[in-house]
């Protein structure tokens, strides 16, 4: 093994491809270069899927790496960035992947470089196992543009699995000088609204007519908005969304429709979840924690209070400290919430 190589164990923590994205991301950051073995070691299907050799290749575009054994099945590969240029991009993963999981790959690399960029990523977007379109517009992309950079999303066409066909651009303006400003956010404030979208794509009508009569019979609903929303894929699709506005913090819920599971219980799953973040009292879910960590990161600064941390979470912080250069510490307050605090060493 070259000497010069950081060598990153796939299968350590939550052991699944946010390793491998993220430490590709990072590498990009750093311009460290990196092996990262035993991928996806404990999955049943180890090593790379195509989403994942997608994002290696994407990264590898953006930032002209040197790449070996990113190949669909592969438990191996070797990522030696180069310099990252901005600029128009263009990414198929040719299956129902995640386009999102793709964008969050490449996305903090080319929020500090120089000049704008347009990516567009063809695939899935609304994925089991990752954060649909709709999280990443609503949450996920405006707490990025407090940090400095202005990046826009724009779903041209939906794409469930299994059969992807999905079609998402992006924008990105950088932070001023390539630099990202961290923020605190630790009140959520008073719940200004709630909105239940219930999404479906060559399917019969009714099932998203049946999630939404269960979600709106709770008693915590209130009058609160609730929709269907027929939209065009190449695919059959349902997904039930519950966003919750509050007067500092947003949050989104997601989950599927899978054959065999009825309407009424993918609205108790979306429900369950929307109901604990709004009882914690916290700005930032779980799901979102995690999102937050690496750009907080890259910035060197910033704070958040939580509910308690994920698998995914935890892996993602011990992470990062091998490639940057500060703290995250996680301090329990007041029972079930936690203040994750990001600081240069």
């Amino acid at each position: 093994m070259d000497g010069d190589l950081l060598q990153i164990d796939g299968s350590f923590g939550e052991g699944g491809g946010q390793i491998v994205r993220s430490s590709v991301a990072l590498a990009m950051l750093t311009g460290r270069a990196i092996e990262v073995v035993n991928v996806r070691a404990g999955r049943d299907k180890p090593g790379l899927r195509r989403q994942h050799a997608t994002a290696i290749r994407a990264a590898g575009q953006v930032c002209g790496a040197d790449i070996e054994g990113a190949d669909v099945g592969s438990c191996r590969f070797v990522f030696k960035p180069g310099v990252v240029r901005a600029g128009d991009y263009r990414f198929s993963i040719g299956t129902a992947g995640s386009t999102m999981l793709v964008l969050q790959t490449i996305l903090p690399a080319l929020l500090v470089a120089e000049g704008t960029s347009r990516v567009t990523l063809e695939g899935g977007t609304h994925n089991p196992g990752g954060p649909p379109f709709d999280f990443v517009e609503r949450v996920y992309v405006p707490l990025i543009n407090r940090m400095g950079p202005t990046v826009t999303v724009d779903l041209e066409r939906c794409g469930f699995y299994p059969a992807g066909g999905g079609s998402v651009r992006v924008r990105v303006e950088p932070a001023a000088g390539g630099v990202l400003r961290g923020f605190e956010l630790h009140e959520r404030g008073g719940i200004d609204e709630k909105l239940a979208r219930a999404i479906v794509s060559n399917l019969p009508r009714h099932i998203a007519e049946r999630e939404l009569r269960k979600v709106t019979s709770v008693p915590w609903w209130g009058g609160s908005r609730a929709f269907v929303e027929d939209v065009p894929s190449p695919g059959p699709g349902n997904v039930l969304t519950i966003e919750v506005r509050a007067v500092k913090a947003r949050e989104l819920f997601i989950a599927f429709g899978r054959r065999g599971v009825k309407a009424e219980v993918v609205a108790r799953e979306v429900l369950t979840e929307a109901r604990a973040w709004i009882d914690s009292d916290v700005p930032v879910g779980p799901h979102l924690a995690d999102q937050l960590l690496l750009p907080l990161a890259i910035a060197g600064e910033g704070a958040f209070t939580t509910m308690p941390l994920t698998l995914h979470a935890t892996t993602h912080i011990e992470l990062i400290k091998r490639f940057v250069d500060v703290d995250v510490t996680v301090e329990e307050v007041e029972g079930d919430r936690r203040v994750v605090r990001v600081a240069r060493r």
